[in-house]
């Protein structure tokens, strides 16, 4: 099972270069980051969490500019968003962006999409907040037709892209690895079998009971039942734990890495490594 990490870098935390550069060096597969642009002073949203909303929400690193530099300083390291608020961002620009680092990083690139949960950030992306899904389905389909290999338009319900010259195209051809995260449900498992590979379950609970429902809606999609990933996110390890994942069939786990600085990310690194 792979072992791969995500941390809240910010202007306070480890460098991009040098968390990527240990990594690496340790045999980690890959470094997943989060995306904030902004949180609202004035706000009503509760943190999902429970209790205070940590301070480095706020100061989050742009994930596609901190993982440009962390593929410039690798060649192995698998790079990935989780997750990417795909609702927050102008698709066209945004499909350029992922295509760049894609093609620019040798195919490392993975693409997880989410929700957000944070309704004052989405409102002022002009987000309506009940249809946020449907907007991330739209603006995924017109990103594709921009990957596709030759000129396809596309007009969805919120946006439309002319039949158009769009390279670099991801490497891999079509598009790079897309997981979605979110908490299990019908909604997110139709999501999840129309457009993407797998899911990013955060913190891993109560797999054992969703795993198979997310199966049987992939196969009613007429996917193949070989190529579902299933990777749980944000995970505090332990052999137990990790261990049964492997049982479950998963081939890659996200840890949760600290967002502080050098000296404490490395001794957590040090500590993970056992499970590399």
């Amino acid at each position: 099972m792979r072992i791969s990490t995500t941390i809240f870098l910010t202007d306070e935390t480890i460098t991009p270069v040098r968390l990527a550069r240990e990594l690496e060096e340790r045999g980690f597969a890959g470094l997943y980051l989060p995306e904030h642009t902004h949180i609202p002073v004035e706000r009503t949203t509760p943190y999902p969490a429970g209790g205070e909303l940590p301070p480095e929400y706020g100061r989050t690193l742009d994930p596609f500019v901190a993982l440009a530099q962390a593929a410039a300083v690798t060649t192995t390291l698998g790079l990935g968003t989780g997750i990417t608020l795909l609702a927050q961002h102008d698709p066209i620009a945004l499909a350029k962006q992922i295509a760049t680092l894609d093609h620019l990083s040798g195919g490392r690139f993975t693409l997880g999409v989410g929700f957000g949960w944070n309704k004052e950030e989405a409102a002022d992306h002009g987000v309506d907040w009940a249809t946020r899904r449907e907007l991330s389905l739209d603006r995924m389909r017109l990103m594709r037709a921009l990957w596709a290999a030759e000129p396809t338009a596309y007009k969805g319900d919120f946006g439309s892209v002319r039949a158009s010259y769009a390279y670099p195209k991801p490497s891999s051809g079509g598009a790079p690895r897309v997981l979605v995260g979110g908490a299990a449900g019908p909604k997110l498992f139709s999501h999840i079998a129309d457009y993407a590979d797998g899911w990013m379950p955060i913190g891993g609970r109560g797999l054992t009971e969703s795993v198979p429902v997310l199966r049987d809606a992939w196969e009613k999609a007429g996917r193949d039942p070989g190529t579902l990933q299933i990777v749980p996110y944000a995970v505090l390890p332990s052999p137990g734990k990790l261990a049964h994942y492997a049982e479950l069939g998963f081939e890659e786990v996200v840890l949760q890495l600290p967002p502080e600085g050098e000296a404490p990310v490395l001794r957590v690194l040090d500590a993970y490594a056992e499970y590399v």
